[in-house]
């Protein structure tokens, strides 16, 4: 199956996850949203790339001493490692904040070979440095022990659940203010496209509400004079 193109991906950094859902919702996807995330810094530019997973079992502690980070083979480095430029390297940690999922030396690892974002059902140890670095990350709160108490890295790119939602390597992962997204792979294209248009009308409703205008048949448009309206609107404004 071909990668995210260009084009799906300039789209998707222009829509919200709201909206994704929406879209997902039409097609009966309902467990699209990853559940208990935030973004550890808000205001910055939406998320968007394909799934790199790496997923964690319940800590066996004779199995998870510090010596097995000696490994170079060792599952959490070695996907930091190979998780490809573009993409966003998604943790699953069984929604466990206990013990960290990463901390700040891996995220700048991953910002650095380019990584599009880093999400965990879990928590960031060093979590105000990985704020501050120029990738976006989502977690459920910071977690200061080491991931070896809790977490035990098991697998790379499988599918996984991340936040009660199923991901799979390759999904598109989008991520705001109101948290992540998971879009199918196969679904990516058709999505964004229809995203752009229902938010180029939501943004004709949200004008037409600030002038006082009712939203019975303008939102959703039951009535035709909202089309024409928004077709009006849509030449004024180029969209």
């Amino acid at each position: 199956m071909p990668g995210l193109s260009i084009a799906t991906r300039d789209k998707l950094k222009t829509v919200s996850t709201a909206t994704l859902m929406t879209a997902l919702f039409k097609r009966g996807l309902r467990n699209q949203m990853i559940q208990g995330v935030r973004p550890l810094k808000g205001g910055g530019a939406t998320m968007v790339g394909e799934a790199f997973t790496l997923r964690y079992i319940p800590a066996r502690e004779d199995l998870n001493p510090i010596t097995v980070f000696r490994d170079r083979t060792h599952p959490q480095r070695k996907a930091v490692e190979d998780c490809p430029p573009g993409a966003v390297f998604v943790i699953d940690s069984r929604k466990d904040a206990r013990a960290a999922s990463a901390g700040s030396i891996l995220a700048t690892r991953l910002m650095v070979r380019g990584c599009a974002g880093l999400v965990t059902d879990g928590g960031f140890r060093d979590a105000d440095e990985i704020a501050r670095l120029d990738m976006p990350s989502y977690h459920v709160r910071p977690s200061a022990p080491t991931n070896l108490t809790h977490h035990q890295a098991i697998d790379i790119n499988v599918p996984i659940g991340c936040g009660d939602a199923p991901v799979f390597p390759g999904d598109v992962i989008v991520g705001d203010g109101d948290g992540v997204a998971v879009i199918p792979a196969h679904l990516a294209d058709e999505i964004a496209d229809e995203a752009v248009e229902m938010t180029a009308y939501e943004d004709f409703v949200t004008e037409e509400v600030r002038k006082g205008r009712s939203i019975l048949g303008l939102y959703p448009a039951t009535d035709e004079q909202s089309l024409a309206d928004f077709a009006a609107w849509r030449k004024q404004n180029g969209r």
